[in-house]
């Protein structure tokens, strides 16, 4: 009886020792199994930290920025989601935040374009501002006081953040979203009209001028990568200094700067300047006819020296006449020749143009902007009406 007990003792030792057993090797392999994901998770985040680029590269190519856009459209973008409103204080800004819903408005009134036939954008995520922004800038953002500085709206200040994201940002947001969509839409179709965009005077690192997001720069880094551009034009016709792509994009090769500015007025920034590879100043009390005899010289110029494979167009409306912040003498006719010729040069040469309307602080600037289009309706270098076919 006694050896029954051994023999059973030891069964019941060996049974449990081969659990004991496979139970440890089984630990050790899952154990095995999750470190070298957490190594190989470890390695991927260390490489792409190390590698801007890499990060950049993953960014665009999984934004949703980009999507097909139906024949049933036309390359004018707007979204009323543009518009900003924030409990009338934005008036306490000269800048005119209904603009682009106004210009549109015109258009369709004046039966130049229907309004089911726009293109309605995609809102710039974080993770594609960080395309260009850094993560430092974009949690700066989560300081009103900070949204305050960038729009020159002091009372800004003092209202909850998440307000000023839905209110203010958000809208910001959208246009990049269609400056960046515009870039696509040109190369598609030879040009495209973003009604909003053009903030010019945000960099990387520090957004100002009621510029919170750099599109531009945003618009020619997707550009690069998802369309295979591999040179591009800014031709920046804004009264003031596009000092924010300048600072971010003035050391690539593959990018040409025109600036046509009036350095007497903001944003002053010399060191920006020196990336300006044309420098145009048209000073304070400029008349129509001289400023555009110097962009007609310009512009001939600018493509003797650069042969682009897109133009990235700037069109401010703050050179007109009576802008409180512009300063120049520019007709409204003006600007429609402004306009035309910067569409006519790249037209006839098949480059592609992105047009963004930037700045501008009169209530007239909406009407302006609206004719000028019309024009280029008109001469054949756009197309907003659709062959009864595509519809």
């Amino acid at each position: 009886m006694k050896d029954v007990r051994v023999v059973s003792t030891w069964t019941d030792l060996t049974r449990d020792s081969a659990v004991y057993l496979l139970f440890t090797f089984s630990a050790i392999k899952v154990s095995q199994f999750i470190y070298r994901c957490f190594q190989s998770s470890e390695t991927s985040s260390f490489s792409m930290e190390t590698h801007p680029e890499a990060l950049r590269r993953e960014r665009i190519l999984s934004s949703k920025l980009y999507f097909n856009v139906p024949e049933t459209k036309v390359s004018i973008i707007y979204s009323s989601a543009y518009d900003i409103s924030f409990m009338g204080i934005e008036k306490l800004h000269p800048f005119d935040s209904t603009k682009w819903r106004r210009v549109c408005k015109f258009l369709v009134s004046d039966g130049f374009l229907e309004e089911k036939s726009i293109v309605e954008p995609l809102e710039a995520s974080n993770s594609d501002l960080l395309v260009v922004h850094s993560l430092n800038y974009l949690n700066s953002l989560k300081s009103s006081a900070t949204v305050a500085r960038i729009t020159e709206v002091p009372p800004v200040a003092f209202f909850p953040n998440f307000l000023v994201q839905q209110k203010v940002l958000s809208p910001f947001r959208k246009q990049v979203g269609g400056t960046i969509l515009a870039a696509k839409l040109a190369v598609e179709r030879g040009w495209a009209i973003n009604v909003g965009g053009g903030f010019h005077h945000c960099t990387a690192e520090r957004g100002g001028g009621f510029c919170a997001f750099a599109d531009i720069s945003l618009c020619i880094h997707f550009a690069f990568l998802r369309l295979s551009i591999s040179r591009v034009m800014i031709i920046d016709l804004d009264a003031h200094q596009g000092n924010g792509h300048e600072t971010d994009l003035g050391d690539d090769s593959r990018v040409y700067i025109l600036d046509m500015y009036n350095p007497e007025i903001y944003p002053y920034d010399y060191s920006a300047r020196r990336f300006i590879d044309q420098k145009v100043e048209v000073r304070s009390g400029t008349s129509t006819d001289e400023y555009l005899r110097k962009l007609d010289k310009a512009l001939e110029v600018a493509f003797l020296n650069f042969q682009p494979e897109m133009v990235v167009y700037n069109a401010g409306t703050d050179i007109l006449d009576g802008d409180p912040l512009g300063l120049l003498k520019i007709s409204p006719d003006g600007i429609t020749s402004r306009d035309e010729k910067v569409f006519r040069v790249a037209r006839e040469r098949e480059v592609p143009v992105v047009m963004l309307t930037s700045g501008g602080y009169m209530k007239s600037n909406a009407r302006v902007i609206a004719d000028s289009i019309e024009n280029l309706s008109r001469q054949g270098l756009i197309k907003t009406q659709l062959d009864s076919a595509s519809t």
